[in-house]
């Protein structure tokens, strides 16, 4: 049966668990109060402003978006800070070109607001670092979707002359950014397929990690709860808290996964942005970001926007891919981690913890290590055909006694990549950084 759209509610979203309303579009309402029950899926609604700036930024400031006079909003310029325009870049040709004539950075023209795409060329963000602002640059390499094939152009990884944060460039604009999403992004396992079982029961296996992070980091806090997962995709992680006690919340950007999480795992979830939730300011006990940062243009807005929804005393618990691991140093471009061209910045533990710092946050524990992350992470590196989500995402048509027998050949890789990624992890070189993290105020 197709599920309903509701234009409003006005209730506190504890509804039946058996109803088949799943996607609310505005919500007059605070979703916080009754988490324990179950609820619909909820769309977005306009919400409260993040706080204050932080007055002692570290070196690594991550400047925030810039505005221009001719895409006022978008994040673009096109002008030095003495008005002298530096180079306008308009294919992946043009950069590379002008990169191996020695340019030292670019700026770029505007983007139309609707589409990313003019007169058949496409038009990209300021290639100012969002680190520090500076334009210079060295090029590390040039890689393209090797994971997901959603696109056939190609980008060049490069880090920052100043403060050696490594980032994407050209960076995509957000309406070309969701082009290289493809279905199914998220994980949701389909019910009845022997293989499907296989896969969501190994994934509860691994996530026992993470779940067990949270729940020191939520003892620590002195709360029980909510939780708010950030990019919650099919909602099996809020699942398994919830199995423990927590009253938990999703959001996320996609309204199919927003469904399928309901449907599937019976989780409440908003569907919007961080910043534009109806969630009241204050009342998440933890906020968890697993591998979310670096697909952000301004992360600078999202954690502001979870310092303030957070209780006094409050987790954010962050994990992003570790640039400064053993992996990346070895296998460049083709490390998993990089994930060309979704990911927009590639974090090191100190350009984490000095963005935190930036946004008002204090770092009390670190982990380098995720069970269900660091080994697999390497095994798609090395056997990206293998990977099942990718299979899945690009559609692969295989028999279902292949595709258990590449699941397992998959497994056995990620078995095998366990000691080394163990080891290196233990020299604080593992191919995650996961933090716990609370206000300075």
């Amino acid at each position: 049966m197709d599920v309903p759209v509701v234009d409003s509610v006005e209730t506190n979203l504890a509804g039946d668990p058996n109803a088949d309303v799943l996607v609310v579009l505005s919500v007059e309402t605070n979703l916080i109060d009754e988490l324990n029950a179950d609820a619909p899926v909820a769309d977005s609604v306009e919400t409260n402003g993040t706080g204050d700036l932080n007055e002692d930024p570290p070196a690594v400031a991550f400047i925030e978006p810039i505005a221009d006079s001719a895409g006022a909003g978008n994040g673009t310029a096109d002008m030095t800070a003495d008005g002298e325009v530096l180079a306008s870049v308009e294919t992946i040709a043009d950069f590379a070109e002008e990169a191996s004539n020695g340019a030292v950075g670019f700026c770029v023209e505007g983007t139309p607001p609707e589409s990313e795409e003019t007169a058949g060329r496409t038009r990209y963000h300021s290639m100012e670092c969002p680190g520090c602002g500076e334009i210079g640059m060295r090029t590390l390499f040039r890689a393209g979707d090797r994971l997901y094939q959603t696109t056939d152009k190609y980008f060049l990884v490069v880090e920052c002359r100043t403060c050696r944060l490594i980032r994407l460039e050209p960076r995509p604009t957000p309406q070309e950014l969701a082009s290289y999403y493809p279905p199914e992004y998220w994980y949701a396992p389909k019910s009845g397929d022997t293989a499907s079982w296989f896969e969501e029961s190994y994934r509860r296996l691994v996530l026992r990690d993470h779940v067990k992070f949270v729940m020191r980091a939520m003892e620590n806090s002195g709360h029980s709860g909510p939780v708010l997962d950030v990019g919650c995709g099919g909602g099996l992680f809020l699942k398994m808290l919830r199995e423990r006690g927590l009253a938990v919340l999703g959001l996320e950007t996609s309204e199919e996964a927003a469904t399928a999480a309901w449907r599937r795992n019976r989780v409440t979830v908003v569907c919007g942005d961080l910043g534009s939730s109806p969630i009241d300011r204050g009342t998440c006990a933890a906020i968890t970001m697993f591998h979310v940062l670096e697909h952000l243009h301004d992360p600078v807005s999202y954690l502001r926007s979870a310092r303030d929804l957070l209780l006094p005393g409050g987790r954010l618990v962050v994990q992003v891919p570790n640039a400064s691991c053993w992996q990346f140093l070895m296998l460049g471009e083709r490390w998993s981690g990089v994930d060309v061209p979704r990911h927009l910045v590639n974090y090191r533990q100190g350009d984490l913890e000095s963005l935190l710092d930036y946004c008002g946050f204090e770092v009390v524990r670190r982990k380098h290590f995720s069970l269900r992350d660091n080994p697999a992470g390497l095994a798609t590196s090395l056997a990206p055909a293998l990977d099942p989500m990718a299979r899945r995402v690009r559609k692969v048509r295989e028999p279902l006694a292949m595709k258990l027998l590449k699941d397992l050949l998959y497994l056995g890789l990620v078995l095998a990549s366990l000691p080394f990624t163990l080891f290196e992890a233990a020299c604080g070189a593992g191919s995650t950084i996961m933090v716990e993290a609370r206000n300075k105020t």
